[in-house]
């Protein structure tokens, strides 16, 4: 049995050590570390943000202008294989898959998956989103450059995507605490450039398949010239859902990259 002494003494030595402990901590909260780990998760805050209201509006706009027949009267599949045969191409298919703007183009089996909405629809929305995704298979067929890097890199980007937060949130704890080497962060951080370099070079893929489209639907006069302000319109808004991706990737990734610089000088 501990006296009543050894017992005092014991309380104030486990004071002491919480003391040094919480000490340790509430340093830990005012380093300039915690601040821009804290910035980047407002960054992603903001840009999740941008992102929902950019996402909202395209959903309103694609609302609006799927109200708008086109002059033409062809429905999307008709507009994807016009547009096929007016590039020369015959080994794509155009087909309909489930779910609301999933629409793509899949280079692997070469198709054009459209919407059901986009696939039987005969307005502008469905023109647009239609001709846009055949600008991705006339791409492929021109072999258009960006288009092969982003394809070249998305067995790096699958890799990527899955490990790189993984191996920063580890970097960052270790660090955190005082311990651990920058090196593991610097690894997650290799990672995560390449999902960002990915999100970069998608952009000029997007807007090269929108400008295709917009122009091959002038020239068939599929659509007429207030019909075509309106399709340009939606592929806008479309295509700045990859730019918001784009920023924050590149904003979150300089905040990783001083963080890093900041622990490595330390």
């Amino acid at each position: 049995m501990k006296t009543i002494k050894e017992r005092s003494d014991s309380l104030l030595f486990l004071s002491k050590c919480h003391k040094k402990r919480f000490g340790v901590f509430f340093a830990f909260l005012k380093n300039k570390f915690l601040a821009m780990t804290f910035g980047i998760m407002i960054v992603s805050l903001i840009f999740m943000g941008i992102g929902f209201l950019i996402q909202s509006r395209l959903k309103c706009k694609f609302a609006e202008y799927g109200k708008v027949p086109t002059s033409s009267g062809l429905s999307g599949r008709e507009v994807a294989e016009k547009m096929l045969r007016d590039n020369g191409i015959y080994d794509v298919q155009v087909v309909s898959v489930d779910g609301f703007l999933s629409d793509h183009y899949n280079p692997l089996n070469k198709t054009v998956n459209l919407s059901p909405d986009v696939y039987a629809g005969t307005n502008v929305s469905a023109a647009a989103v239609a001709a846009h995704e055949c600008g991705h298979a006339v791409q492929h067929a021109t072999a258009y450059s960006m288009l092969m890097l982003r394809s070249r890199l998305v067995p790096a980007v699958k890799i990527s995507s899955t490990l790189s937060q993984w191996v920063i949130i580890i970097g960052l704890g270790m660090l955190g605490f005082g311990g651990g080497n920058p090196t593991i962060l610097l690894i997650g951080i290799i990672l995560f450039a390449v999902t960002t370099l990915f999100s970069v070079i998608t952009l000029p893929v997007e807007f090269d398949a929108s400008a295709r489209a917009l122009q091959w639907l002038d020239n068939a006069r599929i659509t007429t010239a207030i019909e075509h302000t309106k399709a340009k319109d939606a592929l806008k808004w479309a295509a700045l859902t990859y730019v918001v991706a784009a920023l924050a990737s590149i904003a979150i990734l300089v905040q990783y990259i001083l963080i890093y610089q900041s622990r490595s000088r330390d």
